[in-house]
């Protein structure tokens, strides 16, 4: 049994490289294990997600190229790794203000697509390598506050596209290069390096001759055909360059501050002088006013993380509190009116099932959503996450779990123009309000985050265990994919585990849920599926009845299962056991015909357990 599951998960990832590609997540990956990560701000980066894309602070192009890392202010240790010089299309790479030491690997050299490199305040050790030379497209090369030594490379003068260097505050020693692009730098970029030398630090090198001073400042003398007028302006003028002087010294005084205590910019759009701009029932939040909310979006007040980004809670002026959800950066030029279109579109999804949209805030850097504040957290959550002293979900609330759910994507697949598809149904985006209503939430987030393609086919986003397989094998989704994850949701709900779980290996069993239950079912151990902290307080039949469905919305073929319009009639007692049956009787007609040699009547369940088949067809 051990040789197939692990053979089975072999194949699996086997099948992610080959979609995906395995060089850039690979590289990623080694990146995560080799940084310590206190705050956990690396946990989406999942090996068990689809695609690495979908990691929060990695960001990709439209071929599912790595074009970002951006892991500043993390709290990161650690050290850089060679393999990070394998992403060959990357073009910002933001580790600032971490605590990552050791040597700057040289194979940094070979992305020559990047335009900003931004290690400055870590302890970086070691020399410049060399090999920054290659760099013909960085514009920002930020490596001050940092431990470096050695001489500055004289490669460094041929980056003729370089418009920020600042190399101060390390130990970097020798005389700075005055040519090529280094004689656009004023000696602020090299401050703080006490073996630096040469012209633009203002310390000779030893055995070089001394600089001469510059020439004094001379301001021209105004042409004034009476007789004072030269006096008077050069009083004038001396008395405009003592109040530039005053005026100028707060600016130099912040410019210094802010060299040394680098944090997070963010940038407002200008157009939101008013903070009560609402586009019908939608409002359009000042950054000012998210930031205040969610405490400069402290790592406190994160509530979540995920593919498309992180959630913050938080707490607007008037009291109210809000979940706002900070999506990955999308700096894309003119994205700003299809972003404010897909929102849109989002905001007039409204059901008592599905989580409501309060309002977005968008700026050239930033793109954010507001949601009301789910006080019980989401379904997952309340599985697998709960503090002890609270109580587990009885059944009667799973059961409305289910339904309430089932109606809100019967909702978005059948009553929305366009139709909506989630893409990624789990247990972890089923919310719960206080009365433990089902709120399906991160609708439209899929396409919200894909607006800017117009092919048919768009990334395959979602996680391993809840992705139906024609979704991963041809990267096209529909409403039978949701129906699909939704079927995993209801096991979920059922067994209380894991969709994907390695952990199951340790018994011999199946990593795939879905496959984990249906193993179960074959040797008719259907006590074993219920979760254990519902002890016996559960119902046999209305526990067979969702198992039924679950199976049913999981089948192989999308085609065969229902929409999820049947589903709710199903859960609400019309029309379950006649689908059954009829899938019961195809079921048992393909193993008839079945020639294969090991086919056997263990497939099918006793009928006195209500369960006649559970053997899907088609791939899984």
């Amino acid at each position: 049994m051990r040789v197939k599951i692990v053979g089975l998960v072999v194949f699996v990832v086997q099948i992610f490289r080959i979609v995906f590609g395995n060089v850039e997540g690979d590289a990623l990956h080694t990146l995560r294990v080799n940084l310590q990560d206190p705050y956990n701000v690396l946990q989406s980066w999942d090996p068990t997600l689809v695609n690495p894309c979908t990691w929060f602070h990695v960001t990709c192009d439209s071929d599912n190229s790595v074009t970002r890392v951006d892991l500043g202010n993390a709290a990161l240790t650690g050290q850089l790794v060679p393999q990070i010089g394998s992403l060959k299309n990357l073009q910002y790479l933001e580790l600032y203000s971490n605590d990552i030491s050791g040597p700057l690997p040289s194979e940094l050299g070979n992305l020559t697509n990047l335009v900003s490199l931004d290690l400055y305040l870590n302890s970086f050790t070691g020399e410049i390598p060399a090999s920054f030379g290659k760099l013909s497209k960085l514009r920002f090369l930020r490596l001050n506050n940092n431990s470096l030594s050695g001489r500055i490379p004289m490669s460094l003068t041929n980056i003729t596209s370089l418009q920020v260097l600042d190399l101060s505050n390390n130990r970097l020693s020798g005389s700075v290069p005055d040519n090529g692009s280094f004689s656009l730098f004023t000696p602020i970029s090299f401050a703080n390096n006490l073996n630096l030398c040469g012209p633009v630090t203002g310390h000779p090198c030893p055995g070089s001759p001394p600089f001469s001073p510059p020439p004094p400042f001379l301001p021209p003398t105004p042409v004034n055909s009476q007789g004072g007028g030269s006096t008077t302006g050069a009083i004038a003028g001396g008395v405009a360059a003592g109040a530039a002087l005053v005026f100028a010294a707060p600016a130099i005084l912040f410019a210094w501050w802010r060299r040394r205590k680098p944090q997070e910019y963010f940038f407002d759009v200008p157009a939101e002088e008013d903070p009560e701009v609402h586009l019908g029932q939608l409002k359009r939040f000042s950054l000012r006013e998210l930031q205040v909310a969610t405490d400069t979006f402290s790592n406190k007040n994160i509530l979540g993380r995920g593919g498309f980004g992180k959630v913050y809670k938080g707490r607007l002026a008037d009291g109210t509190l809000v979940a706002v959800k900070r999506l990955k950066e999308e700096r894309t030029p003119g994205g700003e009116l299809q972003f404010q279109t897909e929102v849109e579109m989002i905001s007039m999804a409204v059901h008592r099932n599905l989580l409501r949209l309060r309002g977005f805030c968008m700026t050239p850097t930033e793109r954010l959503l507001v949601y009301p504040y789910m006080s019980n957290g989401s379904v997952a959550s309340c599985l697998r996450e709960r503090p002890p002293d609270e109580p587990p979900l009885d059944w009667p609330t799973r059961k409305r779990i289910a339904l309430g759910s089932a109606r809100g994507l019967s909702y978005l697949h059948d009553h929305c123009d366009p139709k909506i598809i989630h893409r990624d149904v789990k247990a972890a985006n089923i919310l719960l309000d206080e009365e433990f209503e089902a709120v399906v939430g991160d609708f439209g987030l899929a396409k919200l985050m894909d607006y800017k393609d117009t092919h048919v086919t768009t990334a395959v986003r979602g996680t391993i265990g809840h992705i139906a397989p024609e979704y991963l094998s041809t990267g096209k989704s529909s409403e039978k994919t949701d129906v699909f994850g939704y079927g995993i949701m209801l096991l979920e709900l059922i067994t209380g585990q894991r969709a994907f779980d390695l952990a199951r290996l340790a018994n011999d069993d199946d990593v795939m849920l879905l496959d984990w239950v249906k193993g179960l079912l074959k040797e008719k151990k259907l006590e074993m599926l219920v979760d254990p902290d519902l002890q016996t307080n559960y119902i046999d039949s209305e526990v067979e009845q969702l198992i039924q469905v679950a199976l049913l919305c999981t089948q192989g073929n999308p085609l065969d299962r229902p929409k999820m319009s049947d589903v709710v009639r199903m859960l609400e007692g019309d029309g379950l056991a006649e689908r059954w049956d009829e899938w019961q009787k195809v079921e048992v007609l393909r193993q008839e015909l079945d020639l294969a040699p090991h086919s056997n009547s263990d497939w099918i369940v006793d009928s006195m357990d209500n369960l006649h088949a559970v053997e899907l067809s088609g791939p899984r």
